[in-house]
């Protein structure tokens, strides 16, 4: 006969490794069950985009911070891609459990709070990297631009969309239905996104808008990931990397509370 668990003690020990590898590769396998839309628009727009700044702008605009305009642009566009991308897959899984009613699926497995976060986050991780990837390789595939700084550019992709999944987990959280989650996106993520220097340098805006940008987590994002292909930057990589933990850690932390108090997903 086993032995007889004491009140409060978890029967699969103080982490539930098999449960929250579980909710990852969950996760994983719905974006990868739809990979046209979850993978290959992306790449697609972005492309759309780089194709369109080198035929109306590129000719006329010259080097900016040392490097051809489009290849300027070129990083900040991979690390737009990827953040949107991480957040969109947190964000997308659970208001969609919510609106459908099926959240009692996730929240009924013996999963803490913790883990329920570190499942969610590790999917949308994973997603920003595979857009990542598929990015990096059509640069140097069509623009020929290879990357600098290999590990700095990972160690952003990963920071980077883990704060964005986890602003996706509260973004869905707050929600009730997707007209409410699409406002969030569109007056929120997005304007945050295109105002993180992906276009343009710092150097060639007022001081009072740059020092504005300043205060964008997202503006350390793009900044470091351009460091990692380019090995430029508006700003030192190491200041950027410990913003975006710091970030990371306050949003995660958002999350883990979010989940373990159970607001607006148990009421």
């Amino acid at each position: 006969m086993s032995e007889k668990l004491e009140m409060g003690t978890r029967r699969f020990g103080r982490w539930n490794w098999l449960g929250t590898k579980t909710l990852a590769e969950r996760e994983i396998r719905r974006f990868l069950n739809v990979w046209a839309q979850t993978l290959a628009a992306p790449l697609v727009t972005a492309g759309l985009f780089l194709l369109i700044f080198a035929l109306a702008v590129g000719p006329q605009r010259g080097d900016v911070m040392g490097v051809p305009f489009v290849t300027f642009v070129a990083p900040g566009l991979l690390m737009m891609t990827v953040i949107q991308n991480a957040f969109a897959n947190t964000s997308s899984s659970i208001v969609s459990a919510k609106v459908q009613g099926n959240i009692v699926d996730t929240l009924m497995p013996p999963l803490s709070p913790l883990e329920l976060v570190m499942g969610y986050v590790t999917g949308g991780i994973a997603r920003g990297l595979f857009v990542a990837v598929s990015i990096a390789l059509g640069m140097l595939l069509f623009l020929g631009i290879s990357v600098a700084h290999p590990i700095w550019l990972l160690v952003f992709a990963i920071v980077g969309s883990a704060v964005m999944a986890g602003l996706g987990i509260i973004a869905a959280v707050f929600a009730r239905k997707f007209d409410q989650m699409a406002a969030i996106t569109n007056f929120i993520i997005t304007p945050l996104a295109f105002l993180s220097g992906t276009f343009y340098s710092l150097e060639t805006i007022p001081p009072v808008l740059a020092t504005l940008i300043h205060w964008n987590p997202m503006f350390y994002m793009i900044d470091g990931a351009r460091y990692g292909v380019l090995g430029v930057s508006d700003s030192d990589p190491r200041l950027g990397l410990v913003i975006c933990l710091v970030t990371a850690a306050f949003v995660l932390s958002v999350c883990w509370r979010w989940f373990k108090s159970g607001y607006r997903i148990k009421s």
